[in-house]
């Protein structure tokens, strides 16, 4: 039987051969469960998986080895949890019924469709089914189409694919939506007498200009002797989602909202998103409030914590508060300047105490009305959304260490902490000699001393050519946040408590600490069970979540670069592999690969782990992180999401091929390289 790793399996049946994993996939049919505690993962026939899908939370029961190596195999005996429940595919009708032929290599059976069930759908459409019922006793899912791609742009299937694709449904189910519904509007008399009332004073929202649902606002009173109120006020959200609730399990399954160039994929419905919860301009909304009393220079005199309704008087987006900021007339002008002076001392502060100053900049599509990407811009973190991120994070801090230092049974109360650790110390030591590469020393020898030595590093390196690539190498190095109930702190932020509280519209962990935190204000706590696995699970959603938003944004910079094939473009090289390097135009910020074996026709490449870098045997000539080249697009390919560069110009200067290019490549230019070859010619003069 399986044997565990340094401690035991958290995900093991009490004295039976049962184990609790992920399942995942192989295009042969071959599937594999990977268990938390257990060396290796489990092997499952494709006859024994019975109706788990890639990606499902399952059950599997182990029952022998597999061949000599000792491949432990067993049987899958339920499926815990679906990745997904949506596919698309291939309609396919027959007299009596229809299937929907999955596009999805690793999906093992076609849907089984009743008619009444197809909603339209003609033989040969390409439509999204859904499953409704799989007992496992019948071959197939019993499954109903929920919306037919045949009319749909490419743009469409594309983003609706890449959704499903990662477990996240393009429509909420009939019954979620009725609950919703059936929330009204109005401010009931009874619960606003269980809330301090605020509506009387200034509060505002500061969010993108094209944000729909608002989930924090600011509000701004001046005390007597200096003291200024601030309170941070955050959409109320459990108040409409009660726990086990359709809505409850349907925001949990989601986890989170997914931001694509052209659409979001909400957790919740748009009637909460939008509407009720959205704490939009000129309207009473319920919140749950962080209220400081505090000065100028950022000290805490006293804070308040527990729900309120409150009046958005204003809704800024962050260019109108930059603005204002940078000295122009506007709305509560002087409040904003004193609210942004008070979060650039709390910046100050957090940085001085051990939190890292990665800078930020966002990449952006501009769209036409089909979703097809016509520019780009590069947005930058600012002092507009310094602002907001400042009072965010010391929210976030306030409740973490409020609840962090409550007791339970003598226990401290279980709650999802984000927590981040110490970067990898395998890729810290490499990273730290690539930096001595600038001048940079680094000091290993405690957590403090590195943080430390980043924030040297990044200051050195600000506004100088390797800046961009120090600080991409620097994030490389740092372990993922992610949720759970054993704090261990926030490394990057430089805190001992931290959570997720202020977006509970779009991050079902926020609504989880919005659960625990009023339990801990009315001192009646009941533990919210296998509260660590729901925080696995948020963990793993905001992963795929990401991850489907890199794949759209990929397809987005290979869509835009189509028709730039043949063109020439400066460029930075963004990475480094044995199978080439990455580089990043720098007027379109569209990454693309240039392949090592298009580099051979310069030298064989051997890849330096240490160095970030690809070093010719013969030549000496090296492509490394941060160098700059000159590359041309030589391909895209819009269903793979890849770009395709070729070099034309090396690090440093133009240069010749070693090798003249193949008739026909439609790649480079015909040259070779005088710089890498002074060695010989100067041989050749002695001679």
């Amino acid at each position: 039987m399986p044997k565990s790793s340094k401690k035991k399996s958290k995900s093991a049946d009490a004295g039976k051969n049962i184990y609790t994993g992920k399942l995942e996939v192989t295009r042969s049919g071959m599937g594999f469960v990977s268990v938390d505690g257990l060396e290796k993962d489990i092997m499952i026939e494709r006859d024994d998986m019975h109706n788990a899908f890639n990606g499902d939370e399952v059950k599997v029961e182990v029952h022998g080895y597999f061949d000599n190596n000792r491949r432990v195999k067993g049987t899958i005996i339920e499926v815990v949890r679906r990745k997904r429940s949506e596919f698309s595919g291939r309609v396919e009708v027959h007299p009596h019924f229809a299937f929907l032929i999955p596009d999805s290599d690793k999906m093992p059976v076609d849907i089984f469709i009743p008619l009444h069930l197809l909603n339209g759908a003609k033989q040969g459409d390409s439509a999204m089914g859904r499953i409704v019922e799989w007992t496992g006793k019948t071959k197939n899912p019993v499954g109903e189409i929920v919306s037919v791609l045949t009319n749909e742009s490419v743009n469409e299937v594309a983003m609706q694919g890449m959704l499903v694709e990662n477990g996240f449904p393009l429509t909420f189910p009939d019954d979620v939506l009725e609950e919703a519904a059936r929330y009204n509007e109005h401010i009931d008399k009874d619960e606003v007498k269980k809330r301090k009332d605020m509506r009387d004073v200034l509060t505002m929202t500061i969010d993108p200009v094209d944000a729909k649902d608002f989930d924090d606002a600011i509000s701004y009173r001046e005390l007597k002797g200096g003291w200024i109120e601030v309170g941070v006020h955050i959409a109320d959200v459990s108040h409409y989602i009660t726990p086990d609730s359709e809505l409850d399990k349907e925001a949990y399954r989601r986890a989170t909202s997914v931001y694509l160039p052209d659409r979001v994929s909400p957790m919740l419905p748009e009637r909460l998103s939008n509407e009720l919860c959205s704490l939009r301009p000129r309207e009473d909304k319920y919140t749950f409030s962080v209220v400081f009393q505090m000065n100028k220079e950022g000290k805490i005199k006293e804070h308040w914590i527990g729900k309120t309704i409150i009046h958005s008087n204003r809704r800024f987006a962050y260019e109108d508060v930059q603005e204002i900021i940078e000295g122009a007339d506007g709305d509560h002008a002087k409040e904003l300047h004193t609210l942004n002076e008070i979060a650039k001392t709390l910046r100050a502060q957090r940085f001085k105490k051990g939190a890292i100053n990665f800078s930020s900049t966002e990449v952006r599509f501009k769209l036409d009305e089909t979703g097809a990407p016509i520019g780009i811009v590069v947005k930058e973190s600012k002092e507009a959304h310094q602002l907001i991120e400042e009072f965010m994070l010391l929210a976030n801090r306030t409740i973490a260490e409020y609840v962090g230092g409550i007791k339970h049974k003598g226990e401290p109360v279980p709650f999802p902490y984000r927590v981040h650790d110490v970067p990898d110390e395998d890729k810290l030591k490499i990273f730290s000699l690539f930096a001595g590469r600038f001048g940079v020393k680094f000091d290993l020898s405690s957590p403090e001393s590195i943080s430390r030595s980043f924030n040297k590093m990044l200051d050195s390196a600000r506004g100088n050519p390797e800046q961009h690539v120090l600080e991409q190498l620097g994030i490389r190095t740092m372990s993922k946040a992610v949720y759970t109930t054993e704090n261990i702190g926030h490394y990057g932020l430089g805190f001992a408590h931290y959570c997720h509280f202020t977006s509970p519209i779009r991050r079902y962990p926020d609504v989880l600490v919005h659960r625990i935190l009023q339990q801990c204000l009315e001192n009646d706590i009941h533990p919210i069970k296998h509260l660590e696995a729901q925080c696995r699970h948020c963990s793993d959603q905001e992963r795929r979540a990401m991850e489907t938003e890199r794949a759209a944004n990929k397809y987005k910079q290979v869509e835009f670069m189509q028709q730039f094939v043949g063109d020439d473009f400066d460029a930075v090289i963004s990475g480094v592999s044995t199978y080439g390097f990455w580089a990043e135009t720098v007027e379109h910020k569209c990454e693309g690969m240039v392949s090592i074996s298009d580099l051979s026709e310069y030298d064989d490449f051997e890849f330096k782990e240490g160095e970030y870098a690809l070093i010719g045997h013969s030549t000496g000539l090296r492509f490394a992180m941060g160098d700059k080249v000159r590359v041309r697009v030589a391909a895209t390919n819009l269903v793979k999401r890849q770009i395709d560069y070729s070099v034309i110009e090396l690090p440093g200067e133009p240069a010749k091929r070693k090798k003249p290019l193949k008739q026909g490549s439609g790649r480079g230019k015909s040259f070779d390289f005088p710089q890498y070859n002074k060695k010989k010619d100067t041989k050749r003069k002695k001679k």
